[in-house]
């Protein structure tokens, strides 16, 4: 007798809550070994053990560390991915940052992996793929955090890698030629003050373009002959004003984020400053703004140069596409947070998240959703961050990605059909390749 899908959503929660310790070990193992993007080989490791005790045939090594399972449904006729990031971000402070990186899992990427594998547990555990018209990809992919960018881009140099984010170098590897629609969860704090939402179904988010600048100056002894140099870092604090300056012309709609920092400042207190090195995003809501304003915060870098008589160069670099959420797959998980969690600790449409990530670029090509679910609290990217409901942060994840495949692929899969049938393309695979692969060169 064919299950109903309220009864195949029940044997997944049921799946996942049995798993409880299981998931609940993997997350927090995670937690307590963070490692930065494409250097994620422990955390790959602790992936890969779940798919060979769960039979997931697989590929690794994809991207460096990136994973990518297969759970075959009883046709495949269509293929979702679920996703989750491996890496962690630079928190020293942290209570539970690597001493040696500074490596720490302030932002809930523990919590993706966690979420996936609950979601590979409930499929593999039960009878549900049997009538699912379709199959299930679990993606476990590295650097969805833009840092390090000196480090990438040796990667790059050496031919390992083409592009700072996971999911961009997944993208151009192919590993989503095969996927239809694609999901995903991220962790965020549910002890907003006066706020008890538990789960988001989905929002917007800024791209951006990344900038490495360095400013070429000329040394002499700074107190003996400083007007034998040429000062560098002069030239980059008239480049961080004239950035200022502009930031009057950013509208407010368009989310128009600018956040430089100073990698290196000098060599010696009584050299004139010859070699200054800076990193930078310009975020935006909207790919005409971020150029817009990419272009100003440019001619900035270069007044500043020219102020002092100094040499600038700037590498700009394809960050991440805004994301903007699939309306139907948004419906699908709004209404399984609400059966999860209630009506009344769910929203479907969040607020526009002024962050990034590379979930844009995906959105871009094919219909995806990023979803938030609660559980962790203090603020993301630092020392105070902490997980406050692990219940909710892995195992809430776990079921609303499984009992939103579940809609998608049931029923001969009129869900997957209807969201791939309404999906407009920003881009083909090849176009975001060529356009937003090779955005940075319009910037020197």
């Amino acid at each position: 007798m064919k299950k109903t899908k309220e009864e195949l959503k029940k044997m997944a929660i049921e799946a996942i809550d049995k798993r409880r310790e299981e998931i609940f070990s993997i997350g927090d193992s995670i937690y307590n070994e963070p490692e930065l993007g494409y250097k994620e080989f422990k955390t790959a490791e602790k992936v890969r053990q779940v798919f060979e005790s769960l039979d997931i045939p697989y590929k690794d090594q994809i991207a460096i560390t990136g994973l990518k399972g297969l759970i075959k449904g009883k046709e495949s006729k269509y293929r979702v991915a679920v996703m989750g990031e491996l890496d962690s971000v630079v928190s020293p402070k942290h209570p539970h940052s690597d001493p040696k990186t500074g490596a720490a899992h302030c932002c809930g990427h523990n919590c993706m992996i966690a979420g996936i594998v609950g979601v590979a547990y409930a499929l593999k555990d039960t009878d549900i793929m049997e009538y699912l018209t379709g199959d299930v990809s679990i993606m476990a992919i590295p650097a969805e955090e833009f840092v390090e960018i000196g480090y990438r881009n040796e990667l790059i140099e050496k031919g390992k890698i083409s592009f700072l984010g996971g999911k961009q170098e997944f993208i151009k590897l192919g590993a989503f030629d095969d996927i239809d629609v694609a999901l995903i969860q991220h962790t965020f704090s549910s002890e907003v003050e006066g706020n008890n939402i538990r789960a988001v179904a989905g929002n917007s988010s800024n791209g951006f373009i990344g900038q490495e600048i360095q400013f070429i100056g000329k040394e002499s002894h700074a107190g003996g002959a400083p007007h034998e140099g040429i000062n560098a870092l002069n030239a980059a604090n008239i480049a961080l004003m004239s950035i200022n300056a502009q930031r009057e012309t950013f509208k407010e709609e368009d989310y128009i984020r600018v956040h430089p920092i100073i990698t290196k400042g000098g060599d010696l207190v009584n050299v004139v400053p010859a070699d200054i090195r800076l990193e930078n995003y310009i975020r935006g809501a909207n790919v005409d703004a971020i150029i817009d304003a990419t272009e100003k915060v440019t001619r900035s870098w270069h007044a500043g140069a020219n102020a002092m008589g100094a040499k600038c160069i700037v590498k700009s670099l394809p960050g991440y596409f805004p994301v903007t959420p699939d309306k139907n797959l948004q419906e699908l998980m709004y209404n399984n947070l609400i059966l999860l969690f209630g009506k009344e600790n769910a929203l479907k449409n969040g607020e526009h998240q002024c962050g990034s990530s590379d979930v844009g670029d995906v959105s871009s090509i094919i219909p995806t959703l990023q979803a938030s679910i609660g559980g962790a609290g203090g603020n993301f990217h630092s020392d105070d961050y902490r997980l406050v409901d692990r219940e909710l942060a892995y195992l809430g994840a776990a079921k609303a990605l499984t009992l939103t495949v579940i809609d998608l692929l049931y029923d001969d899969g009129e869900e997957i059909k209807k969201v791939i049938e309404e999906f407009e393309p920003i881009f083909t695979k090849e176009e975001y390749l060529e356009e937003w692969g090779r955005i940075g060169e319009r910037f020197k």
